[in-house]
């Protein structure tokens, strides 16, 4: 009984302090939108049901009015086809009708896109992203010397050297060597760009997705409410790699951060890899203590 007793505590204690390990991903026979981690795709979520509230109804009206006229107006019940060509009422009722539906449609959605291309003024982190045929180059503009840095996706031969062996929290074709770090609940203002095709950076939990352009620098920004390690990835057909550039953004508390970018100034691996014990090995503790508790 001591023994679950101090596994609950353990487990209690562990909860309130580590880490959220939470990882955002594709899953198998996904039919909804990632979970939200950001304002903005909390937004996009709510517009995606609000259009449905009209989808839906219309869909079914144009069937059931379909199926009507097949039965009511069939040859065999009007063999004389009417000569009528034109009826006022209903010729306005589909012009109005249509106006009218656009309308509820357009107002939330010119909103929704001012909000996700409206950049707040002074964001914490400005960060560059370039697309590579086949990988993505980061830019962090802090201080004098920016930190710099590929990220590539992760072999399979190279997990365990990796500390990435857990394909629950590192996914085949979605893991990579090098993750974007970010603090939680910070503005990131994210520079786009492409050093050859056209690429696009695309975070489907942060409510984000644009071009990379080359010779153009696109502009977009996040927020992230939750700590976690997210994955996205190139969003525009860009050669014959294009499946295998895929995108990674871990986000961590405000202390963690700027741990993990002094030591990033010197030896980017290990700071990762200094990262990562403290927030996938503190998830590992809870899961342990939990279990110990049952």
């Amino acid at each position: 009984m001591k023994n679950k007793a101090y596994a609950v505590l353990a487990s209690t204690a562990c909860l309130l302090f580590a880490s959220n390990a939470f990882a955002d991903k594709p899953v198998a026979w996904q039919t909804n939108f990632q979970t939200a981690a950001t304002g903005i795709m909390e937004e996009i979520t709510w517009f995606e049901h609000y259009t449905l509230w009209f989808i839906i109804p219309i869909t079914l009206f144009v069937l059931a009015l379909l199926l009507w006229i097949v039965y009511r107006f069939r040859e065999s019940k009007n063999p004389v086809a009417s000569k009528t060509s034109h009826n006022t009422a209903i010729e306005i009722v589909w012009t109005l009708g249509p106006v009218i539906v656009l309308l509820f449609l357009a107002i939330p959605s010119f909103q929704l896109l001012t909000a996700q291309l409206t950049p707040p003024q002074n964001p914490d982190l400005t960060l560059k992203a370039t697309g590579n045929q086949w990988y993505w180059s980061y830019e962090y503009e802090v201080g004098e010397s920016p930190l710099s840095f590929d990220s590539l996706l992760l072999k399979d031969e190279d997990r365990d050297a990796a500390g990435k062996a857990d394909r629950e929290a590192y996914p085949r074709l979605l893991a990579v060597d090098n993750e974007i770090v970010v603090p939680v609940g910070k503005t990131v203002r994210l520079l786009v760009t492409a050093a050859d095709v056209i690429h696009a950076f695309a975070m489907p939990a942060f409510g984000v997705k644009i071009d990379a352009v080359p010779g153009r620098l696109n502009e977009t920004w996040f927020k992230a409410d939750r700590e976690g390690l997210y994955y996205g990835q190139c969003s525009e057909l860009c050669g014959k790699d294009h499946a295998y550039m895929p995108i990674a953004i871990r986000v961590v508390s405000e202390d963690a951060y700027a741990t993990w970018l002094a030591a990033a100034a010197t030896n980017l691996g290990d700071a990762n890899k200094a990262l990562m014990a403290a927030t996938d090995g503190a998830a590992k503790t809870v899961d342990v203590a939990a279990s110990a508790a049952q």
